[in-house]
C-alpha cells in the first residue's frame, strides 16, 4: 500500500465477527480499508460450519486453502450439512494455552485464512485484520492464516504490540515466530515466557507471502513514539483512539475517579498531542467520535490521513450484528432512547468497556451462571510449583480465588466471550436457553440519525459515501 493508496477511511475491526468478511468486503470495494475482526475467529469458524454453512462461503474459501488435506479434515470434523437441531449446543474448541496441538493451531490458521479470503474476493481493494494485543495466545496462528490469504494490513491495540512487527517479518518468510507471554506473578529480571509458532508444522511453506503493513492502535502519543523507536520491526502507521470509541477503552491516567453515572472520568492527561503524532512522520488516523463528514475534514486539517470509523459500520446491513438487534438499536436511536454506558467493571481485562442500553435489548444478566468455556480473555499466571495456569475474573468465583485471584476482582464481571458471540447470532445454547448478548458501541451511536432516519437501515457503501461527502473542502 503506497502513500498514494492510503485510505481516508479505515473501517473499525469490531467485536467478535461484527466486522465480518461481508462488511470488510463491502468497504474495501469502495477503495477504503475494510477490516475483519480476528478476535475469537476460530470459534466463529467452527460454529458457522456447525450451523451448516448455508451459503457455502466457508467451504468455497477452504477449497482455496493451500493445504487441501487440512481443509478436508476440518470440514469433516465440524461441518453439519443440516445444521444444528433446535437447542443443540455448539461443540466448543479446547481453550488456548501456551502450547496447543497442531490441530488447534490449524483451526485458527484456517479460520483467519477463510475470513480474509472472503473479504478480498471479487474486488481489488485492501483488507486488514484487527487483533487484540491482550488476547495473546492465538495471535501468531491468526496472523499466519491471514497472511496466507494475502491480508494487506494488520491493526492491533488493547496493549503494547511492540513485538508484532518482528513477528510479521518472520512469518512472511515462513520462519518460526515468538511473542512474550504476559504471566502474572513472574518476577522481574527472569527470562520471558514465550509463545512460539512454527509454520513448518502446517504444510504451507511453499506459498510466497507478502509482509502486511502494521498499524498500531494507540491512546497516547508517548506510546506511538515508543513503538516507533522500540518495536521489533517496521511500524507503518498509527490509529489514535479516543475514549469515546466503542469496545474497550484505555483507562484514564492518574488516580481513578467516576462521574455521577459511575463512568470513568477522562481529563487533559488523556488527550493525545497531535503535534507529536505529526512529528513522527508516519501516517495516522483518528478514531472515536469522528464518524461524520465534519469529523473527517477536521482530522485531515489536524494532519491525520483520515479516520477510523466503527459505530456507523457496526449497524450497517453487512455487519455481523443480528438484524433483530440492529432494528432495536436503530429504533432507539430514532426515538432518542438509546444510551451508551462506559462500564468500569464489566470486562475481565479490567479495562473500561462500553455497553449499549436500549428498550427491549436483552443484556447478559449479573445472575448468569459463571461458565468459562471459550477463554480468550484468560490471564496466564505462575502457579506456586512453577507451571503456568490460566484464570479469568468472570469464571466461577471459587475457581478464580483458588487460582490465586482476588475475590474483589470478580465483582460485576461479565463473560464477554460468550455474550459477544450472541451479538452475532452464534450464542451457545445451555439447558434450552441461548446466552444473552452484551452489545458495545461508541458514544456517537446517539448521532446515527443522518444515516438511519426514522430508524431505517443502511449499507456500508452509504457510510462511505456519507463520510466522504464534500471531502474536497478539507
Amino acid at each position: 500500500m503506497t502513500a498514494l493508496a492510503l485510505p481516508f477511511v479505515i473501517q473499525g475491526g469490531m467485536g467478535v465477527a461484527v466486522s465480518n468478511w461481508k462488511l470488510a468486503r463491502a468497504v474495501a470495494a469502495t477503495g477504503q480499508l475494510g477490516v475483519i475482526s480476528g478476535t475469537g475467529l476460530d470459534s466463529v469458524f467452527v460454529r458457522r460450519l456447525q450451523d451448516g454453512d448455508p451459503c457455502g462461503a466457508i467451504r468455497r474459501a477452504l477449497s482455496h486453502y493451500p493445504v487441501p488435506g487440512v481443509a478436508r479434515d476440518l470440514i469433516k470434523r465440524y461441518w453439519h450439512p443440516e445444521g444444528r437441531a433446535a437447542g443443540e449446543p455448539y461443540r466448543v474448541l479446547p481453550m488456548y494455552k501456551q502450547a496447543v496441538s497442531d490441530l488447534r493451531e490449524q483451526v485458527t490458521i484456517a479460520a483467519n485464512f477463510v475470513e480474509v479470503f472472503l473479504a478480498k474476493e471479487g474486488h481489488a481493494g485492501k483488507v486488514g485484520i484487527n487483533l487484540l494485543t491482550k488476547v495473546q495466545m492465538p495471535t501468531l496462528a491468526s496472523l499466519y492464516g491471514a497472511m496466507l490469504a494475502g491480508v494487506d494490513v494488520v491493526l492491533m491495540g488493547a496493549g503494547i504490540p511492540r513485538e508484532i512487527p518482528g513477528a510479521l517479518d518472520a512469518l512472511a518468510q515462513h520462519a518460526p515466530a515468538t511473542l512474550r507471554l504476559d504471566v502474572a506473578g513472574d518476577p522481574a529480571g527472569q527470562p520471558p515466557t514465550l509463545l512460539t509458532f512454527d509454520p513448518s508444522r502446517h504444510g504451507a511453506t511453499g506459498q510466497p507471502l507478502v509482509r502486511p503493513q502494521f498499524y498500531a492502535i494507540v491512546a497516547a502519543h508517548s506510546l506511538a513514539a515508543t513503538l516507533q523507536r522500540k518495536a521489533t520491526g517496521r511500524v507503518d502507521g498509527f490509529v489514535v483512539e479516543g475514549a469515546v470509541a466503542g469496545g474497550h477503552n484505555a483507562p484514564p491516567r492518574g488516580a481513578p475517579s467516576l462521574n455521577a453515572r459511575g463512568e470513568p472520568i477522562y481529563g487533559v492527561r488523556d488527550e493525545v498531542d497531535l503535534q507529536t503524532m505529526r512529528d513522527l512522520g508516519l501516517p495516522f488516523w483518528l478514531a472515536g467520535g469522528v464518524g461524520s463528514p465534519e469529523g473527517l475534514r477536521r482530522a485531515r486539517s489536524l494532519g491525520a490521513t483520515g479516520v477510523q470509523v466503527g459505530t456507523a459500520f457496526a449497524f450497517s446491513e453487512e455487519s455481523g450484528i443480528t438484524p433483530e438487534i440492529k432494528e432495536q438499536v436503530l429504533r432507539a436511536v430514532s426515538d432518542g432512547t438509546v444510551d451508551v454506558f462506559t462500564d468500569p467493571r464489566a470486562s475481565p481485562t479490567g479495562f473500561p468497556f462500553k455497553v449499549v442500553r436500549a428498550p427491549g435489548l436483552e443484556e447478559q444478566s449479573d445472575q448468569r451462571e459463571r461458565i468459562c468455556d471459550l477463554g480468550y480473555l484468560r490471564q496466564a499466571y505462575r502457579r506456586p510449583e512453577g507451571s503456568v495456569g490460566y484464570r479469568c475474573s468472570a469464571e466461577p468465583v471459587a475457581q478464580y480465588v483458588k487460582k490465586g485471584g482476588a475475590v474483589e476482582d470478580t465483582l460485576d464481571r461479565r463473560c464477554l466471550c460468550n455474550s459477544l458471540m450472541s451479538v452475532v447470532g452464534l450464542g451457545q445454547s445451555r439447558d434450552g436457553e441461548t446466552e444473552a448478548p452484551l452489545l458495545t458501541s461508541g458514544d456517537v451511536l446517539r448521532d446515527l440519525s443522518p444515516l438511519a432516519p426514522a430508524g431505517r437501515g443502511y449499507g456500508a457503501k452509504d457510510v462511505v459515501r456519507y463520510l466522504l461527502d464534500d471531502l474536497d473542502q478539507a
